[in-house]
C-alpha cells in the first residue's frame, strides 16, 4: 500500500526519535561515536539554534564541501529544521568548480574539511576568494562571491577568516528553544531544502532543488523496497554530496529508523571491517566498489553473514559481480535503482523477492506512486511495452526547477509534469525497464555522469585548442573512461600530457581526459553535425577496446 508522508526532514527525525529513542542512529566505529535517535535528534536542534545565532536563516543557501564525516549528516538535519537550503558540492572538485558553484548558488556559508585527496581545500578556497585570510570570521566581504560572508570549518583548529564547527554547537547550547521553534512552525514541506548540483548540457552544472518532501517520500520508498526496519543497519561508503548518500542512504534509514553506519571515505577494507564490527544488515555502492571489496585479498577472512540487503547502482551491474554479492557476501535481497538528481532520485528499483535475472537484465519497476512511461523520441507519444524510446517520469519525486534557470527547467520537465530524462530504456509487460542507452552524450565513469560539454567548454580556453569534442569510450573497471579529439589551431604543437596537465587542479579528476587524439576533423553529417558516435567507433577500434564495448 502506498502512503505519502507530509514530514519536514526535522519533523521527521523528531517523529522517529520518539519511537526509537534508544536505536542507533549513526555510527562512526573508528572514531569510537554513536548517537542514538534521541542523540541525534537532540544534537541536530542544538546546531539548528547555533546556525540562526551565526545568522542563518530560512531559506538561506550553505554549502558543504566535505566527504562523509559526522557533521555532513547532522548539518543535513540541522539546515532543514530551520528551512536553510543545503548545497552539497563535490568532493573532486577543484577551483574552477567550487568557484561556479558558490557564485551560481548565491552560498551565504561554507562549511569544509582541511582537504580531501590530493586536494588541499583551504588553500584551494584561498585561491578562490583571496580575501579570506584577512577577514574577521563571520565577515567576509569578496570581490568575486558576493554572498558568502561565513565560513565553516569542519576539523580541528581554526584556519584565518574561519569559524571552528564547535563554536555553532556552543552557540546552540546557549541559545533559546523559542526561537527554533517559531522557526519550525513556519516550514513546508513543499519548500526546497537541498540542492546538488549535476552537470549540464550547456557545458555549466545546474543546482537542482530538492524539497523535505521529495526526499522524505523517495527516501520512504526506496527504505521500503530493501524491506528496511528498526533492526536494519546500514554501511554507507558512497558520498553523502550524491543523493546515493544523502538520500538512498541517510533519508531511507531514517524514515525506518534504522542505523546510519559511514565510511568516511571508500576504501574496501574499511568496508568489509565496518560491516563485520557493526554487523550490518545492508550495503550499498556502485558496481565497482562491490567488485573492490570482492578483490581485496582479505576477502574471505571477513563474517559478513550479517548483510541481507542494500543498494547497487551507478552503472551497469555484471551478472556475474551480482551472483557474488549474493552468494559470497551474503546480500541475497540486493536491490538494483535507477534514477537521476533531478528525480531526487529513485524512479525504478528492484524489489528483495525479484529473481536475479530482472536484478542484471532491468533495473526494475517504479517505485510506489511514481509513474514512468516510455515515449517516442520524435512525436513524445507513449509506446507499447517492448519498445524503445525516452523514458519519463512524473509524481512526488520530481524536482522543483534548477536554481535560476527557468529555461533549462522548461526543458528538462513538460507542461504535464513529466521529467524528461534523456535516457533511452525499454519497458515489459510488467513495467520492469532496462536502460538501453542515453539521448544526452553523457558519459557514467565508476557512477559519476560527466557531460562532454564541461569539459568542451573548459578545454576551450586553451589557446592552442581550435575545436574539441569530449565522447565516453568503454572500459573494464569504470564502465566508460573520457575521451578528447581536439583540432589544433594552425601553426601550433601540443602533446597529450599537456592537455591533461591543463586540466590539473582545475576540474575533477574523474573528468580529466584518459584519452587524447589530436585530429584535422570530424566525421559530420551531411547537414554539418558532427557525428559523435563515428568518433567512438574508431577509438574502440584503434584502442582495441571490442571485447569491453557493449553489444549494440
Amino acid at each position: 500500500m502506498s502512503q505519502q508522508l507530509d514530514f519536514t526532514v526535522g519533523s521527521l527525525l523528531d517523529h522517529i526519535a520518539g519511537r526509537y529513542p534508544d536505536h542507533d542512529a549513526l555510527v562512526y566505529p573508528e572514531r569510537g561515536l554513536r548517537y542514538s535517535y534521541r542523540q541525534f535528534s537532540e544534537l541536530t536542534r542544538q546546531v539548528a539554534k547555533g546556525l540562526l545565532q551565526m545568522g542563518v536563516g530560512k531559506g538561506d543557501n550553505v554549502s558543504i564541501w566535505a566527504y562523509n564525516v559526522p557533521e555532513w549528516v547532522i548539518l543535513q538535519f540541522a539546515t532543514a529544521r530551520i528551512g536553510a537550503v543545503l548545497v552539497t558540492v563535490n568532493t573532486s572538485y577543484k577551483s574552477a568548480e567550487l568557484s561556479y558553484i558558490l557564485n551560481q548558488s548565491d552560498s551565504t556559508t561554507l562549511f569544509m574539511v582541511e582537504r580531501f585527496k590530493d586536494t588541499d581545500y583551504v588553500q584551494t578556497l584561498n585561491e578562490v576568494v583571496p580575501e579570506l585570510a584577512g577577514s574577521e570570521p563571520g565577515k567576509l566581504v569578496s570581490a568575486e562571491l558576493p554572498y558568502l560572508k561565513n565560513v565553516v570549518f569542519l576539523g580541528e583548529g581554526e584556519p584565518a577568516g574561519m569559524l571552528n564547527f564547535s563554536r555553532i554547537i556552543a552557540l546552540g547550547a546557549q541559545a533559546d528553544d523559542a526561537r527554533l521553534a517559531a522557526v519550525e512552525a513556519t516550514l513546508d514541506c513543499h519548500e526546497v531544502i537541498n540542492m546538488q548540483y549535476t552537470s549540464g548540457t550547456t557545458g555549466f552544472p545546474k543546482g537542482v532543488m530538492l524539497t523535505h518532501y521529495n526526499v522524505v517520500n523517495n527516501g520512504f520508498n526506496i527504505g521500503e523496497c530493501m524491506e528496511l526496519s528498526e533492526n536494519d543497519r546500514l554501511c554507507i561508503p558512497v558520498p553523502f554530496f550524491h543523493c546515493f548518500g544523502c538520500v538512498l542512504g541517510v533519508m531511507a534509514c531514517v524514515t525506518h529508523g534504522s542505523a546510519m553506519v559511514p565510511v568516511e571515505i571508500f576504501d574496501p577494507l574499511k568496508v568489509l571491517q565496518t560491516v563485520e564490527k557493526e554487523r550490518c544488515t545492508a550495503l550499498h555502492g556502485v558496481p565497482t566498489m562491490f567488485i573492490a571489496e570482492l578483490e581485496h585479498p582479505e576477502f574471505h577472512k571477513f563474517d559478513l553473514t550479517s548483510l541481507r540487503t542494500g543498494i547497487m547502482a551507478g552503472s551497469n551491474c555484471p551478472i556475474e559481480v551480482m551472483k557474488k554479492v549474493i552468494t559470497q557476501m551474503h546480500a541475497s535481497q540486493i536491490t538494483i535503482a535507477y534514477g537521476q538528481t533531478e528525480s531526487s532520485p529513485v524512479i525504478t528499483q528492484t524489489r528483495t523477492d525479484d529473481p536475479i535475472e530482472l536484478r542484471v537484465a532491468t533495473v526494475g519497476c517504479a517505485l510506489p506512486d511514481v509513474e514512468v512511461k516510455i515515449v517516442d523520441i520524435e512525436s513524445g507519444e507513449p509506446l507499447a511495452p517492448g519498445k524503445q524510446g525516452e523514458l519519463c517520469t512524473r509524481g512526488y519525486h520530481v524536482m522543483k526547477g534548477y536554481y535560476k534557470m527557468a529555461e533549462e527547467t522548461a526543458r528538462a520537465i513538460d507542461p504535464e509534469n513529466w521529467l524528461h530524462t534523456g535516457d533511452l530504456a525499454v519497458m515489459d509487460e510488467n513495467g520492469y525497464c532496462k536502460i538501453t542507452g542515453r539521448i544526452k552524450n553523457m558519459i557514467i565513469r565508476g557512477g559519476e555522469n560527466i557531460y562532454p560539454r564541461e569539459i568542451e567548454e573548459f578545454l576551450y580556453t586553451h589557446p592552442n585548442i581550435s575545436d574539441i569534442q569530449v565522447y565516453g569510450v568503454p572500459d573494464r573497471k569504470y564502465g566508460e573512461q573520457v575521451m578528447a579529439a581536439i583540432v589544433l589551431k594552425k601553426g601550433v604543437a601540443m602533446g597529450e600530457e599537456e592537455v591533461r596537465e591543463y586540466c590539473q587542479g582545475k576540474i575533477a579528476n574523474y573528468k580529466i581526459p584518459r584519452y587524447v587524439k589530436f585530429v584535422d576533423a570530424y566525421p559530420m553529417t551531411a547537414s554539418g553535425k558532427i557525428q559523435k558516435f563515428k568518433l567512438r567507433e574508431w577509438a574502440i577500434r584503434e584502442l582495441q577496446l571490442e571485447e569491453v564495448a557493449p553489444a549494440s
